[in-house]
């Protein structure tokens, strides 16, 4: 397991101190939840953008009903 040291004012210290004890979770998850959640929420971003980039070069749409057989055909097992 790595560990990774930051700096931080005094105040921010005990303001995350503070927080990761109100919610009954050390520093060290609240720290590795919240970079961990920051990372995905940019790749969902990046893969929306990339998804809409893709739909504005070639719209396509597609009924409800064709999206709910082509997911659950049979030869589609996840």
């Amino acid at each position: 397991m790595g560990t990774i040291t930051l700096r931080l004012k005094e105040d921010d210290e005990r303001l995350i101190k503070e927080y990761a004890k109100a919610k009954n979770i050390t520093v060290s998850a609240l720290f590795r939840d919240t970079v961990l959640e920051k990372i995905e929420d940019e790749i969902d971003l990046g893969l929306y953008q990339a998804a809409m980039k893709q739909h504005i070069e070639n719209p396509q749409s597609l009924a409800f009903e064709e999206m709910v057989n082509d997911t659950f055909r049979s030869d589609n097992i996840f």
